[in-house]
């Protein structure tokens, strides 16, 4: 350690708990190894896709000489605000009519998440926030960077590998009136279970009675079943009945706009006057952040959703991967019930969106990281778009030995 140095004292950080499987899947030198840590899409070929209407639209940019690189206002890119709330609100929100809803453009999924987050540790009288057991391990430090006091709140059940729906309306009916309650829209990472439409309901019901702040995480909008008004339909419910709440969107899974960081935070208000004030806060929030956002991933976004034919090219687009995932999702439990593993594996298919909590243990799983060089979360998360017919042999074989040997 070179004490000259100012920074002399500082200790290594740990690898992200996601991120580091990919580190350590590729120093792995095995032909066979697979990675099922990443929350990226792959085609059956195991390789990155870029939709063939982002291609487009990214040509048509490219191709019109009168665009510039100046910068876009604090709040981004008007078009892609308008058009963002109205895909995750419905073209004919009462909402978005009213005036009463204000989106910002944000550095995707997690940059919306920030931005709301200080924002309300800024302005809001409840600074408690509940988020779901397990959740992403990114909205913990999020919300808890941002100067909210996080708690958790009862989700999922180990036992039934499904929803603990009691121990969920226990939990927020027990939470301070005020406080703020994290839903993921649909596709719950890390466990692929959703509550059902009347489970939503009775939600909605038991949060607006306790005057509790709905934060929405879409992630995955139109990637979880395939189409994008059903994905809404959680948040369209407690917008439906006039009350307020917030909404990150991502552009990363259903776009396949990873690398570009295109997402943008809703608020919506009870008034077109709350709104319109509420923006000029979150200008606040956003100016000594970051300034203002990219101008490239929000210009394709724009593209594709003013245009009907593009738009319906990515809906078939979209819909094709969410279909390739749920295929993924039958053949793995096909091929576990055809190899007699023991246990009850219809979790899997009855789980939605990009990841299966398939139940394995940390044992199991360093055991079929050893073993089989199957990399994934610690938690027993895998991502169902990195597998293909190809390689579900090569993951039942292991999930089959974990099970049986290692217990």
């Amino acid at each position: 350690m070179d004490s000259s140095s100012v920074f002399a004292n500082i200790v290594r950080a740990p690898e992200d708990a996601i991120l580091g499987v990919t580190v350590a899947y590729n120093k792995d030198s095995s032909p066979d190894k697979l990675n099922l840590g990443v929350g990226a899409y792959r085609t059956e070929e195991g390789k990155p896709l870029v939709l063939k209407v982002v291609r487009r639209a990214e040509q048509m940019l490219v191709n019109d000489n009168s665009r510039v690189k100046e910068y876009l206002p604090i709040v981004g890119l008007a078009d892609f605000n308008k058009l963002s709330a109205k895909l995750i609100f419905g073209a004919d929100s009462p909402a978005i009519q009213e005036n009463r809803v204000t989106t910002v453009q944000c550095l995707s999924g997690t940059g919306s998440l920030r931005v709301g987050a200080e924002f309300l540790a800024r302005h809001y009288h409840q600074l408690t926030i509940y988020i779901p057991n397990p959740t992403w391990g990114n909205h913990t430090k999020i919300f808890g960077l941002a100067g909210l006091s996080v708690k958790a709140y009862r989700y999922y059940d180990p036992a039934t590998r499904g929803l603990d729906f009691q121990g969920l309306l226990e939990d927020l009916g027990a939470a301070p009136s005020g406080s703020i309650v994290l839903l993921h829209a649909c596709a719950h990472n890390p466990t692929g279970v959703d509550p059902t439409i009347e489970q939503w309901e009775q939600i909605r019901q038991l949060m607006r009675s306790k005057g509790l702040l709905p934060f929405f995480d879409s992630a995955y909008q139109g990637f979880a079943s395939g189409n994008l008004d059903a994905d809404a339909g959680s948040v369209r419910m407690f917008v439906a009945d006039g009350g307020e709440c917030l909404a990150a969107q991502s552009y990363a899974k259903n776009m396949g706009l990873y690398g570009e960081r295109v997402g943008a935070l809703s608020i919506v208000c009870k008034t077109a006057d709350v709104a319109s004030r509420v923006e000029s806060q979150l200008k606040l929030v956003i100016r000594p952040m970051y300034s203002n956002p990219p101008i490239h991933g929000a210009s394709i976004v724009a593209t594709i959703l003013k245009d009907r034919d593009m738009y319906n090219e990515w809906t078939v687009e979209l819909k094709a991967m969410a279909d390739r995932i749920i295929s993924m999702r039958q053949q793995l439990f096909d091929s576990l019930s055809a190899r007699g593993t023991p246990g009850d594996w219809s979790h899997i298919i009855k789980q939605i969106g990009m990841f299966t909590f398939t139940g394995l243990n940390t044992k199991q799983v360093a055991f079929m990281t050893k073993e089989y060089h199957i990399y994934m979360t610690s938690d027993g998360r895998i991502s169902m778009a990195g597998l293909s017919s190809r390689t579900v042999p090569h993951l039942t074989e292991a999930i089959h030995a974990a099970v049986t040997r290692s217990g």
